[in-house]
This record gives structure tokens, sequence and C-alpha cells, in this order.
């Protein structure tokens, strides 16, 4: 049985900032329908590497592929165009806009006709219902007001935003950097089955987390990142947190994998 082609793949990333090199020769590889984990130490260069895969820095040498064929990004627009969206930390989110708004950020929707054309007046009605669709079908209908400043929410209520956003627009790939890191067990909890929904709906997801739990338990893969490189790709159901810890912190060495110097 052959293996299935990488929907996303990197081969040989590197990234140096003056003296100090972020990715060295690191590969990467996301299936189509699967969710991946990313952990390593702080750091281990993953910020770096995802940063390469959404677009927001350009690396100095190696390639990206999408489906099989090389792509480069020379913003995160270009890989938002190509279907990429990323959910960062921060979420990027504009704390006094409605729901609907932040939603849109970026690529609001303009009424047809001369109205959107010349005047270039919003169809805010039109984001209003696609907004309210997509909250409703990660099960996020507990936001009455899609009017509502996002800075009303909770915490796991804005993240859930963030969730959805990108799976309305990211038609082929989602990060997620460290989704849970802020919130609460319930609020932790909610963005967890919301993971597992954007996987069900088809579209693979890249899971950044020092929550080893988490991983354990949503992951149908484990890379593992050290000194700017994979170490190895875990199977979660084969091995411990404690093993995963080890690699990543070097604790141990995965059998047949030569420590990076």
């Amino acid at each position: 049985m052959t293996a299935p082609t990488p929907l996303l793949e990197a081969k040989g990333l590197v990234k140096r900032y003056g003296r100090v090199t972020a990715l060295d020769h690191c590969d990467f590889d996301l299936l189509p329908g699967e969710i991946l984990a990313v952990i390593g130490d702080n750091g281990a260069g993953k910020s770096t590497l995802i940063k390469a895969l959404s677009g927001a820095i350009r690396p100095n040498a190696g390639e990206i592929l999408l489906n099989g064929s090389p792509v480069q990004f020379d913003s995160p627009n270009d890989a938002r165009a190509a279907g990429i969206e990323t959910v960062y930390q921060t979420l990027a989110m504009s704390p006094a806009l409605s729901i609907a708004d932040n939603m849109f950020m970026g690529r609001e929707l303009r009424m047809p006709g001369l109205m959107g054309k010349l005047f270039r007046k919003l169809d805010r009605k039109r984001m209003e219902d696609f907004s309210r669709q997509k909250l409703a079908e990660l099960g996020l209908m507990t936001i009455q007001n899609i009017h509502q400043p996002v800075e009303t929410l909770s915490g796991g209520q804005r993240q859930g935003v963030a969730v959805a956003r990108a799976a309305a627009f990211g038609s082929s790939v989602v990060i997620l950097d460290e989704p849970t890191a802020a919130l609460g067990v319930k609020e932790s909890r909610r963005v967890l089955d919301l993971i597992q929904e954007v996987r069900a709906r088809g579209i693979p997801i890249i899971l950044i987390s020092h929550n080893m739990p988490h991983v354990f338990e949503v992951a149908d893969r484990v890379h593992v990142h050290r000194l700017g490189r994979r170490l190895c790709v875990i199977d979660p159901k084969q091995h411990s947190m404690s093993d995963a810890v080890a690699y990543m912190t070097g604790a141990a060495v995965p059998e047949g994998v030569a420590e990076p110097v």
C-alpha cells in the first residue's frame, strides 16, 4: 500500500538571522485530512517553520510544495490565497470591531453593482449571514449577537471566532499556534472540539502546542522539532508523552535517528 502524497511539504528549509540558524535544512510534511502536532523546546525553531509555511518569512534556502507543486509565498496574503490560514497565538483580531468585521478583516465583501464598485459600500448583511453560518457550523451559536465587539467575548469565544475564520477561508490547511495556551479547562475543551470538527470537514490541521495531553488526544502524528530541524515523526498511539518530551529536550534520541550537531 503506497503512502499518501503530502498535501503540504517542505524540503531542506534554511533560515538564518545573522549568525543564528533558526531552520537548519528542515523537512516537513502534512498529509491530507490529518491533525499534525508540532512540538519542540523553546528556541527549537517551531515558530520560524510555521512562519515560513504561512508566508510571514521567506527562507534562505529550500522549497515548499503544496499539492506536489513548488510554491513561493512572499507574504501571508500569498499563503491565504493558496488556502492556508493561520491562527496566531495573539489571534490577530481587532477587539473594538464586531465578530463579522473580524471574520472578514482584509477581505470585506462589497455591494454588487455601482454601489460596491464606485462607492465601495460594504455588503454587511452578506458578511453577517456568512459569519453566523460559519459559527453555527462549528457549534458556536452561544454567541448570540454577531454585531457585538470581540472585546466583549470570553477567551474561549474569541479563540472560537479565530478558528471559525480560519476554517471558513482555509480551503487547504489551517495552522493553529498554541490555541489553548491562555485558556481555562472548559474553554480549552471547546477549542479541542473545534479542531476535531474542522478536521471532520476534511481540512488538515497543523497544531503547535506545548500541552502534551492535548497533543496526544487529538493528533494523528507528532512532528518533533529540535535544533532547527525535524528530529522525527512519531505515532502518539505507539509512543508515550514521556517519550515525546525526552525526544524534544534531547534526553533521549529515537531509534535510528542521529542527533543533530
